[in-house]
């Protein structure tokens, strides 16, 4: 190559290099009534307000302000005084004070700063805009208003392309029906929907929901929670892995290991299915059902297919349908439906009903148990129509029979009386104190009166016996030994609180759709950029530092965006709703399906 070619070649290059510099650098373009140079400030135009505020103009943006500091050769404007800076048809920010380099597209706004999106409103003290990005980050406290609710918080990140923010310390969603606190939270302007992750409550005027991690609906008032969650009511409080929680119609339900605990009556109902009804003050629960009521020093277990509690906290009703069963240490019973009135302390087993109280069985077409309600101790029982009491014995059955059967119950809870009335009838085997039998007594009574010790018949009183005879045991028929009607159902009883379950296999816990750690984005700021690399004009009122990621103001939980595959597959906190998650509404239309 000759001298002529080279010249010309470098030529061509440096034309180049200038059109690609001019293009890739565009000036800040500036326009006011009053420009001058100040000494103060040989680097800079300073441009002044008269009639109309100075007008900048860069890459789509555009700024208003009483004063501006021009540094033509940093590419970099500080604007004082009514500043207003607009991005499209949808951005808007004012402030006291700002700052912008045309070179990185990097502003900050600092003095009542309030930056407008469509129908949110973000108001601070300082705030950063990175344009490239489409990002806003405050630190040092910030307020967020959308229609439906103001969010405060100490550190705010709003990226604006996806219209999300995320809040982390102290972060408060004020609506007028609840409060929400939680330190670390995610919020999509469209449609209203917050996640929430470390501990979190909703406070209402008549509930307080409390989980670990979390979706509500600002909007349409309603969430879903996992992770030590709960409801507490006025008088109950609601558990489970999974609760759904929808304040406009005051309805909760619950999935997998439910506790709804009832603080007025001192009982507790367990299951993996709930519904709470807080207008009507009930709940319904099922799959392995079970209502626990606190009696002094014992407890009454209660367990039906289903079991609705209905009522308020002074007028308690328990019902238990389909296979119901009753167990205290030391009396149980089934039917096939059950209904307790804790106020008036009755509990009736309705259709096919059986009480085991110690060794005697008891049956009839219907059975009331009576407790009194301020001691929580029970008091008597009644069988009505076709009473039958059995008690076994080595060589058969002692066995009372009659139209009605009344008990009676000890302080210790035990039955300690038994009168049968109406055509009683009787048969008794006899034995003496080292249990040798004496022989088999059978007669007919107008009544006759049981009583027991250590749950075992003690005594048979017959009154206005009609006839009956004592028979040796070689005298005794085989086909008198038992009353018609007696049917022995001593392997269905329950010995245990497990018992009541009889033979139902486990429930298998349906598969809870979770909420999953968030994505942790890449830091606001570049940390791994030295000063001169950050370009931050020795004009600007901020410094390396300002530009740093500070370790306290990093959220505590979260999954790094490069690392998203330490989020295991089958973990229930792998999914997350989409934005037009719509969760069941009827329950009960899920209980059916899934039975």
């Amino acid at each position: 190559m000759n001298l002529k070619q080279f010249l010309l070649a470098t030529l061509l290059f440096l034309c180049a290099f200038a059109k690609a510099y001019s293009q890739e650098r565009k000036e800040i373009d500036i326009t006011s009534d009053i420009s001058q140079i100040d000494p103060k400030y040989p680097d800079a135009f300073i441009m002044y307000k008269d009639v109309n505020q100075v007008y900048i103009v860069h890459e789509g943006i555009e700024m208003w302000c009483d004063v501006a500091l021009h540094y033509n050769e940093e590419n970099f404007v500080r604007a004082l005084g009514n500043v207003r800076m607009k991005q499209g048809d949808s951005v808007s920010m004012r402030s006291r004070y700002a700052e912008y380099n045309g070179d990185t597209q990097f502003a900050f706004a600092a003095g009542n700063v309030r930056l407008q999106k469509d129908t949110t409103t973000v108001t601070t003290d300082t705030l950063f805009f990175d344009r490239v990005k489409q990002q806003a980050y405050y630190r040092t406290g910030g307020v967020v208003k959308n229609p439906s609710s103001t969010i405060k918080s100490r550190i705010g990140r709003y990226f604006m392309e996806a219209d999300k923010f995320t809040f982390l310390s102290n972060v408060t969603i004020t609506n007028p029906e609840y409060v929400i606190e939680s330190q670390q939270l995610d919020f999509y302007n469209q449609p209203e929907h917050a996640y929430f992750y470390g501990p979190t409550t909703i406070t209402g005027e008549n509930s307080v929901v409390y989980c670990e991690r979390g979706f509500y609906d600002t909007k349409e008032d309603f969430g879903y929670f996992v992770k030590n969650s709960r409801i507490d009511y006025d008088n109950r409080t609601v558990k489970g892995d999974s609760l759904y929680f929808n304040r406009a119609r005051n309805f909760a339900s619950a999935t997998n290991n439910i506790r709804v605990i009832d603080t007025a009556n001192n009982s507790l109902i367990k299951g993996h299915y709930a519904e709470v009804f807080k207008d009507k003050d009930s709940v319904f629960i099922t799959k392995r059902a079970v209502a626990i009521t606190a009696q002094e020093n014992d407890s009454i277990y209660m367990h039906a297919d289903r079991l609705l509690v209905t009522g308020k906290p002074d007028n308690r009703i328990i019902r238990g349908y389909y296979d119901a069963r009753i167990f205290k240490s030391d009396m149980s019973g089934k039917a096939d439906s059950i209904h307790v009135n804790q106020k008036s302390g009755l509990t009736q087993m309705i259709r096919n009903p059986i009480i085991w109280s110690g060794e005697s069985q008891m049956t009839g077409d219907s059975i009331h148990i009576i407790s009194n309600p301020e001691t929580e101790k029970l008091d008597s029982l009644k069988v009505f129509e076709n009473a039958f009491i059995v008690q076994r014995d080595t060589l058969g059955y002692n066995q009372v029979k009659g139209v009605r059967l009344s008990g009676l119950f000890n302080e210790e809870n035990e039955l300690y009386q038994v009168d049968i009335d109406q055509n009683a009838e009787s048969i008794n085997y006899i034995r003496d104190e080292e249990g040798k039998l004496q022989g088999i007594d059978k007669g007919k009574s107008g009544s006759i009166r049981m009583l027991f010790e250590d749950q075992e018949i003690s005594e048979i009183r017959k009154i206005r016996q009609v006839d009956g005879q004592i028979y040796p045991l070689s005298m005794f028929p085989d086909n008198a030994r038992q009353f018609e009607g007696l049917v022995w159902r001593g392997d269905e009883r329950p010995k245990t609180k497990e018992d009541i379950f009889g033979e139902e296999e486990e429930v298998e816990l349906i598969e809870i759709e979770g909420i999953p750690l968030p994505t942790i984005e890449e830091d606001f700021f570049d940390n791994e950029r030295s000063p001169e690399e950050l370009n931050i004009p020795e004009a600007s009122e901020l410094s390396p530092k300002d530009f740093k990621n500070r370790e306290e103001d990093a959220p505590t939980l979260g999954i790094p965006a490069n690392d998203k595959a330490t989020i295991r597959k089958d973990s229930i906190f792998s999914q997350r709703f989409p934005a037009n998650f719509k969760p069941v509404k009827k329950a009960t239309d899920t209980i059916q399906d899934e039975n």
